[in-house]
């Protein structure tokens, strides 16, 4: 599934990354975030990978469907989940 949502997002022009580090607590989380050249990002993070990946999708989809992706403002969005831990 992981490699479902990586070629969506490269598909719809979006540049992807996933790196794992320690948090304060020295668990391991996952950080996932996608780019594009018109100055939007979206940096989530989880307990698990693929768990990074599901939450990077639908963090991108529900900001695009409810407008987000067309306004002006080129913010970063950031979710955060605590989804696995």
């Amino acid at each position: 599934m992981r490699d479902v949502i990586a070629d969506n997002l490269s598909q719809a022009g979006w540049s992807w990354g996933c790196i794992p580090a320690i948090d304060s607590n020295w668990q391991t989380i996952w950080i996932a975030g996608a780019h594009r050249g018109d100055g939007k990002r979206f940096v989530v993070h989880a307990g698990e990978k693929l768990t990074a990946f599901v939450e990077l999708e639908s963090a991108m989809a529900a900001l695009v469907k409810i407008g987000v992706d067309n306004q002006e403002d080129k913010e970063e969005q950031h979710v955060e989940s605590c989804g696995d831990r």
